[in-house]
C-alpha cells in the first residue's frame, strides 16, 4: 500500500494534469475586500457612464450645443475612469483562470462591461462627429445671417437714397439695385414686347386684306430679304421707330406742367409700376403721364387708315382721342408694349448720367461691336461687300462705358439651311 502522498502523486500523473496557481482565487483569498471594492467601483462607474450618455442624448432634442459639450466631457471622463479600472485589473490579474463560481461570474461581468465600453466608445465618437457637423452648420447659418443683414442694410440705404422706406417696400415697392443688368433685362423685355405686338398687328392686316409685301416695301424699300418670312422684321422696325420716337427727352413727348425730373422720381415711378397691370394703372388715373403716353403712342402706331381698315370705323380711335382707354383685346395688347417702353424710359433716366439711346440707319455698315443680327444663320460669299443694315429692329444704348447692342436685320444676306 502506497503512502497517502504517493497515491496523490500517482493520481495526478495518471490524469496527466498539472496544477496552476489561480491568480483570481489567490487574490480573492488574500484580499477579498479589494476585489469587492473593485467590483463596486466598476458598477458605480458604469451607472455614471449610462447617466452621462442619457444626458448626451437629451441634449440633442432640442439641440443645445452647450449641454452637448458638457455631457460629452462627462462621458469622456467616465470612459477614462472605466479604462483605468480595466488597466488596473489587468495589471493585477494578467491571465485569470476561472475556477470558482465567484471568479466565473466576475470574469463574465468584466467581459460584458468591456463589450459595453466598446459600444459606448463607438457612440461617443459618433456623437462627437455629429457635434462637429452641427457646429459647422451653425457657423454656415451665422455667416448666411450676417450676409443677409449686410444685404438688407445695403437695400435700406438704397431705398432711403431713393425716397422709399422699408415699410413702403414691404407694401409693394420691391427693393432692387439700380444696375446695368437691371436695365439690360428691361431692354430684353421691351424687345420681346415689340415682337409680341407685331403678331396681332400683322394678323389684323391679313384679316383686312392688306398686301403685306407692299406694306413691308413701304416701310423700307431697299431691303433685300433672305426669306419672305423675314419681312416680319419690317413691321417690328415700324413699331420700334414709332415707340422710341422722343425717347431721349425726359418727358418722352408728353407735355405736363407738374413733370418732375429727379432721378429718385424716375426710379420710384419704375418701382411703383413694374408689377402692375397697365389697365389697373390707367384705371387709377386715366390722365396720368403714363395714360397720356399710351394715348399718344397708340395714335402714332395705329394710324387712321390702318384703324379704319381693321375695325370698319374710327370709334376706338375717337374714344382714345377723347381721353379713354378701351378694354378691347387689341388695345390691351398695345398697352403691354407701351408699359415695357415706358419702364425702359423710367430706368434710363434713373442712372447718373442718363442712359443714351442710339439708332442705326438703313444702309449703315454692320459692326459687331454696336450691333447684333436678329437672324443668326446668315452667310456671305468672300466676294460680297461687307454686310449692310437693312432695318433697325431695336435701338442700342450707352450705359456708362458699356454698350447694349442695337438689333438689326442685314440686307442681301444668304441663309444657311
Amino acid at each position: 500500500m502506497l503512502p497517502t502522498g504517493a497515491k496523490e502523486t500517482q493520481l495526478r500523473e495518471s490524469n496527466n494534469q498539472r496544477v496552476h496557481p489561480q491568480p483570481m482565487e489567490e487574490a480573492t483569498k488574500q484580499n477579498p475586500e479589494a476585489v469587492e471594492t473593485l467590483i463596486s467601483k466598476l458598477f458605480t462607474n458604469i451607472s455614471a457612464l449610462k447617466s452621462a450618455y442619457i444626458q448626451l442624448q437629451a441634449a440633442h432634442t432640442p439641440y443645445d450645443p452647450d449641454k452637448i459639450q458638457t455631457a460629452d466631457r462627462l462621458v469622456i471622463s467616465e470612459l477614462k475612469n472605466l479604462s483605468e479600472l480595466k488597466h488596473f485589473y489587468r495589471e493585477n490579474n494578467p491571465k485569470p483562470v476561472c475556477v470558482s463560481p465567484q471568479d466565473s461570474r466576475l470574469a463574465a461581468e468584466i467581459q460584458e462591461q468591456q463589450s459595453l465600453l466598446k459600444t459606448y466608445e463607438v457612440m461617443v465618437k459618433k456623437f462627437q462627429s455629429e457635434i462637429q457637423n452641427k457646429d459647422s452648420e451653425i457657423q454656415q447659418f451665422q455667416q448666411q445671417i450676417e450676409e443677409a443683414s449686410q444685404k438688407r442694410a445695403k437695400l435700406e440705404k438704397n431705398l432711403k437714397l431713393r425716397g422709399l422706406s422699408t415699410k413702403e417696400s414691404e407694401n409693394g415697392f420691391f427693393p432692387v439695385d439700380l444696375t446695368p443688368d437691371l436695365f439690360i433685362s428691361a431692354v430684353e423685355a421691351a424687345s420681346k414686347a415689340i415682337h409680341d405686338f407685331s403678331k396681332p398687328l400683322i394678323n389684323m392686316m391679313k384679316a383686312a386684306g392688306w398686301d403685306l409685301d407692299a406694306a413691308a416695301q413701304s416701310i423700307e424699300p431697299d431691303v433685300v430679304y433672305a426669306k419672305r418670312a423675314h419681312k416680319k422684321y419690317a413691321f417690328e422696325s415700324y413699331i420700334c421707330q414709332s415707340m422710341f420716337s422722343g425717347f431721349d427727352q425726359e418727358n418722352f413727348t408728353v407735355e405736363s406742367d407738374n413733370f418732375t425730373v429727379t432721378k429718385e422720381s424716375f426710379f420710384n415711378q419704375y418701382l411703383a409700376s413694374r408689377e402692375m397691370d397697365p389697365l389697373d394703372m390707367l384705371g387709377q388715373n386715366p390722365d396720368s403721364i403714363f395714360g397720356k403716353f399710351c394715348r399718344s403712342k397708340y395714335l402714332a402706331v395705329v394710324h387712321t387708315k390702318m384703324e379704319a381698315s381693321f375695325f370698319g370705323n374710327l370709334d376706338q380711335r375717337n374714344f382714345v382721342i377723347g381721353g379713354g382707354h378701351p378694354r378691347t383685346p387689341f388695345y390691351q395688347a398695345f398697352l403691354k408694349l407701351a408699359k415695357s417702353i415706358w419702364l425702359l424710359h423710367r430706368l434710363a433716366n434713373s442712372f447718373e448720367p442718363n442712359v443714351k439711346v442710339f439708332q442705326v440707319k438703313s444702309g449703315s455698315e454692320f459692326s459687331d461691336v454696336y450691333m447684333e443680327s436678329v437672324v443668326k444663320n446668315l452667310t456671305m460669299d468672300e466676294s460680297d461687300e461687307k454686310p449692310k443694315v437693312g432695318l433697325m429692329v431695336m435701338p442700342g444704348f450707352w450705359i456708362g462705358g458699356n454698350v447694349v447692342q442695337s438689333r438689326v436685320y442685314l440686307s442681301g444676306m444668304k441663309v444657311t439651311e
